[in-house]
């Protein structure tokens, strides 16, 4: 799927947690917005930031071809008479269950 660089932006930010002086000074994370679907990546994992960068723009390219893919159309099932059967012999087992609680004991 070949998208046009006006279709996407690119941010550079400086990444959370954990690595002290070489993390906070420079802005190594990437976050990609996909504009027309509103889709966005992030990646904070390596210091690098063109690396960030390739793992970001494979993560976006993923998530668009995920959205382009279409769903398999749902075929149901048709439930077997003995599993109709089985089920009916149950519900009518709870029914009786329940008349039984109502049922009034005379002395």
């Amino acid at each position: 799927m070949r998208h046009k660089i006006r279709d996407i932006r690119i941010e550079y930010y400086r990444s959370r947690g954990p690595g002290g002086q070489r993390k906070n000074k420079k802005e190594t994370a990437v976050r990609i917005r996909h504009i027309p679907t509103g889709i966005t990546a992030i990646a904070t994992e390596s210091r690098s930031q063109a690396r960030n960068l390739q793992i970001a723009l494979k993560r976006i390219k993923e998530r668009l071809e995920r959205l382009k893919r279409k769903k398999k159309r749902r075929i149901p099932t048709k439930i077997s008479v003995s599993a109709k059967e089985r089920i009916l012999k149950k519900k009518r087992l709870r029914a009786e269950k329940k008349k039984l609680r109502h049922k009034i004991i005379e002395w």
